[in-house]
């Protein structure tokens, strides 16, 4: 069931940024560029963390999943700002 679950979300993460991201293409708004760059990262968390719990599970890749999800959150988090003083 774990495995099905992993890739939902890694799924609904790449469909997220997808979505967002040919928003960001039509419409040119910065902030949907942001979030959508922070769901490829997120999307990257989540198939890392196939790779940790199904494939490789002899390797500890934990620090590498929080260090690649606080990057993408740190992106969007940017992009608010950024958006704020415009």
């Amino acid at each position: 069931m774990d495995k099905l679950i992993y890739g939902l979300c890694a799924f609904t993460a790449l469909s997220c940024a997808a979505l967002l991201l040919r928003s960001y293409s039509r419409g040119r708004v910065r902030l949907l560029l942001w979030s959508g760059l922070c769901f490829v990262g997120l999307t990257a968390n989540n198939i890392l963390l196939i790779l940790d719990k199904l494939l490789f599970t002899a390797i500890d890749m934990s620090i590498w999943r929080l260090s690649l999800a606080l990057v993408a959150v740190l992106l969007l988090l940017v992009g608010l700002v950024l958006e704020n003083h415009s």
